[in-house]
């Protein structure tokens, strides 16, 4: 199933970082949709590396702890930087609706 959307309005385009006239249109034809509980990061000086993966044994004192790796994202510096910028301002929307997170504890 194809969906297409249309994002246009100044808060749509304000919040996506469109400028003034300009529409995107957010072909989902081949999004998948993954869930993961770990991320591992590594950097070279021209990109970004994200690794997703599932830990599926959180049990305490394990000598060896298995990662399935399901997807592997790979960012410009420039890409990154902007969604860290993106995840700061909706992170902290959602603290400021449902309470602050400590980091670490789940």
């Amino acid at each position: 199933m194809t969906e297409k959307k249309d994002v246009s309005g100044s808060a749509a385009r304000e919040k996506s970082g469109e400028r003034k006239g300009q529409r995107i249109r957010w072909d989902t034809t081949n999004l998948k949709s993954s869930y993961a509980n770990v991320c591992h990061v590594t950097s070279t000086r021209e990109e970004l590396v994200l690794n997703f993966g599932i830990n599926h044994g959180w049990e305490r004192n394990q000598n060896e702890v298995e990662i399935q790796l399901t997807d592997r994202i790979i960012l410009s510096p420039y890409a990154a930087r902007r969604l860290t910028d993106v995840l700061t301002r909706v992170m902290k929307e959602y603290e400021a609706r449902h309470g602050v997170l400590e980091a670490g504890k789940q």
